[in-house]
């Protein structure tokens, strides 16, 4: 690309570089094309393999004919294709009038740039709120407060593990992570530490004051749980009996009243478990003969098909199908090897109890599972119509819940939807016409599936700048289907700085966190959330604590996510899940909510001045060059730590080393903020191409370093010319200015793709 001092020659984005771009990606697209058999249906061309799938796996028993399913979906791809090509193109054309904005108009005034996005239709008009109308929502969504996982469903092992976190130890998770300091001789050593192990007891027994308060005393040191017909019987350290401060949370036992082995109770809708042994080597060392207490832990999770997933082709949308298709039937599981025993991991079954008047009880042992769709921007050649690439987003749609409708139809062993509706969350929509067009798209998915209207659920992720300041509009949009709104700090910032990529330089990315647009852009999801009744009716949900090995700073930070009204907040591991779902014993998010709506019921119109605030660097700051090499380092090393896996190896989300060696959760989320920041600074002459080229060689040698230890992991280095991975990282940041709205995929899935191709052929 042309550039002088770092700024690229031609702000329009109609250059060489994008058309070489451009020509890349088409002839790398047709190379993957041409490689694929398949098989013609009408106007489409299915890939042989997915084809298979479908007729051989998913159609059958669903109660769809293989006729009416393919001819049901070439009349939605004949009609919904040029629909999603004019609001992507409507995206690109409001890019350009802002462009054109920033640069005719450098001195604008906050409240002249906010008329100039009025005018254009870019921001809209709020309407009233009115309560969304969705029916048939589980309770674990609607009425339920905990935590959310979000995984992979590509990897078969993570997504067992995710749904089998509806229940945790919490003895493992404290014992196993630094909650638990090591002092005083409570290393987390190889074998049992009990030094360690009294410590999880003692603080164990704290939480459980706050999960099930007693009249009088504390469990601290309690030595006995007894029961009778009508209630629970402590024994306190001193020796003393009390009871329950709220006997109605005992729910129920297993075992006999006499002698029980588990005593099931509730607080703030979150059950736990607390069991006995005196047998067991921690039980048998306890007073009281606890050997753990499970709690309730992921009530929800987010089966992935987007951001955490490289599936760039038919093999491997057809594996991601695949696997959402064993968690429909129940049937996915996976053979683990530990020394030399094999064993086998399955999805959970339910958990059983008996209340005191010995009536059954059951409660589910699996999390709620939603399946995360793609967007509207990405198109697939796992079929083609009329020859052309298919949206994929329209793709997942139809398939994703053909494969769920096996769930409605009871053809499992187990049931995840218990309220026989589909839930599928909708990631990167710009603005209440895209949500419409969803709308849309799944109702005719419904009309050829046979299913009843609104069966599908639609969670709206407030991930763009253009949805977050038209929010309240899109939840009208999709009043009836509604059950989820969430933050996303990561691709929401990497929107922000493509959508003013013009306006200036934008401050250090530290920094833009904690500019007043953020707290903003967070409060206004909950106020209007709350305005529109999601309280008892959807989730309202907060982005991803991202360092799985700081578990007691997200113990710290973390809580403000239910203090904030939110009902629901993504984890990184099932094990964060159990340690996060304390924080919905100590607040009552309900009652938060409450509070919140009472203290300005129109709050949400409040923040949208905030949330305009670009957080741009401060006219009277001047970087030093150590702190400008800092911040580029930063994030080159960051593109380069997830972009080399996810190129070289197709992993789609990882914990990656940051700059320091801290592990940090990575999807393209991370890296969309990451590389609009370094164009960014590129664009204004903050760094020149010489200085981030310089700063991607040096990272290369990091990167390669930090993962010398994985077997499986392709260096960029010696010939970093020649390395895939690496110049996808190039272009993610030298052609960043013209990715649509800062997008990553089509960069990735393109060099994905070429990689591929040169593993099956390594002469390319």
């Amino acid at each position: 690309m042309s550039t002088v001092s770092g700024k690229t020659t031609s702000p329009s984005g109609k250059n060489g570089a994008r058309e070489s771009q451009a020509n890349e990606q088409t002839s790398l697209s047709a190379m993957q094309t041409a490689t694929e058999r398949y098989v013609t249906k009408g106007k489409l061309s299915i890939s042989s393999d997915l084809l298979d799938f479908i007729e051989s796996s998913a159609l059958p028993n669903s109660q769809t004919k293989p006729t009416a399913f393919w001819q049901g979906f070439e009349q939605i791809l004949e009609n919904l294709i040029p629909l999603n090509k004019a609001l992507l193109n409507e995206r690109e054309a409001f890019q350009q009038q802002i462009n054109s904005f920033h640069q005719s108009e450098p001195k604008a005034s906050p409240s002249e740039y906010k008329s100039f996005l009025s005018t254009i239709g870019y921001l809209q008009a709020a309407p009233e709120p009115s309560p969304i109308a969705t029916q048939h929502v589980d309770a674990e969504i609607a009425t339920m407060a905990g935590p959310q996982l979000v995984v992979p469903i590509n990897n078969a092992r993570y997504a067992i593990n995710a749904v089998n976190a509806r229940w945790g130890s919490l003895y493992d998770a404290l014992y196993g992570t630094d909650v638990i300091s090591d002092n005083d001789g409570a290393e987390a050593t190889g074998q049992y530490n009990p030094i360690r192990g009294n410590k999880v007891i003692l603080k164990a027994r704290e939480y459980l004051d706050t999960i099930l308060p007693l009249a009088t005393g504390s469990h601290v040191g309690s030595k006995k749980y007894q029961l009778n017909d009508t209630c629970l019987v402590v024994t306190l350290a001193d020796g003393t009996t009390t009871i329950l401060q709220e006997p109605s949370q005992l729910i129920g036992l297993q075992g006999t009243i006499e002698n029980p082995h588990a005593i099931l109770v509730c607080h703030n809708g979150l059950h736990a478990e607390i069991q006995f042994d005196d047998t067991h080597p921690i039980g048998r060392t306890d007073p009281a003969t606890i050997k753990d207490i499970l709690l309730e832990s992921a009530l929800t999770t987010i089966m992935d098909c987007e951001d955490s997933v490289a599936a760039v082709d038919a093999e491997d949308k057809t594996l991601v199908y695949q696997n959402w298709l064993g968690l429909m039937q129940g049937s996915l599981q996976i053979q683990l090897h530990k020394g030399d025993q094999t064993f086998t991991r399955s999805m959970n079954p339910d958990r059983e109890y008996r209340s005191l008047k010995n009536e059954s009880i059951t409660l589910s042992g699996r999390s709620l599972m939603f399946i995360r769709n793609v967007g509207h921007l990405m198109t697939n050649s796992a079929i083609l119509f009329e020859g052309e690439e298919i949206p994929e987003g329209i793709m997942d749609a139809m398939i994703t819940s053909l494969i769920a409708k096996h769930d409605l139809l009871n053809n499992s062993s187990f049931k995840n939807a218990k309220e026989n509706s589909i839930y599928i969350v909708k990631p990167k929509m710009h603005g209440p016409d895209e949500v419409a067009f969803t709308n849309r798209l799944f109702t005719n998915v419904e009309q050829v599936l046979d299913l009843p209207k609104n069966t599908i659920k639609i969670g709206i992720m407030d991930e763009e700048r253009r949805t977050s300041l038209n929010l309240a509009a899109c939840i009208q949009a999709a009043n009836d289907r509604v059950v989820f709104i969430n933050t996303g700090f990561l691709d929401r910032t990497g929107d922000e700085i493509h959508t003013s990529m013009l306006k200036g330089p934008f401050a250090p990315k530290a920094e833009i966190k904690t500019r007043p647009w953020l707290n903003a852009y967070e409060l206004a999801n909950v106020a209007t959330g709350l305005s529109f009744g999601l309280s008892g009716r959807a989730q309202i949900g907060k982005g991803m604590w991202p360092i799985p090995e700081q578990m007691a700073n997200m113990m710290s930070v973390k809580i403000g996510h239910p203090q904030a009204g939110a009902n629901t907040a993504w984890v990184p591991s099932p094990t964060a899940a159990t340690l996060h779902a304390l924080h919905y014993h100590q607040i009552d998010v309900f009652e938060q909510q409450k509070s919140i709506l009472n203290d300005n019921k129109n709050a949400h119109l409040t923040y949208i001045d905030s949330i305009l605030e670009i957080p741009l660097m401060a006219e009277d700051v001047e970087l030093s060059s150590t702190e400008i090499a800092l911040e580029i380092d930063n994030n080159v090393q960051g593109i380069l730590g997830y972009v080399v896996r996810w190129v070289h190896q197709g992993i789609g989300c990882s914990k990656v080393p940051d700059i320091n060696g801290v592990g940090l959760m990575e999807d393209r989320a991370t890296l969309r903020i990451s590389s609009q920041h370094i164009a960014n600074w590129l664009e204004h002459g903050i760094v020149t191409t010489q200085q981030v080229n310089e700063s991607l060689q040096r990272m290369a040698i990091l990167v390669d370093s930090q993962n010398e230890d994985d077997a499986e992991y392709i260096p960029m280095l010696p010939d970093l010319a020649d390395s895939i991975g690496f110049q996808a990282a190039k272009d993610l940041i030298f052609l960043g200015k013209e990715q649509p709205s800062g997008y990553t995929e089509p960069l990735l899935h393109a060099r994905r793709r070429e990689m591929k191709a040169r593993l099956k052929n390594p002469n390319l």
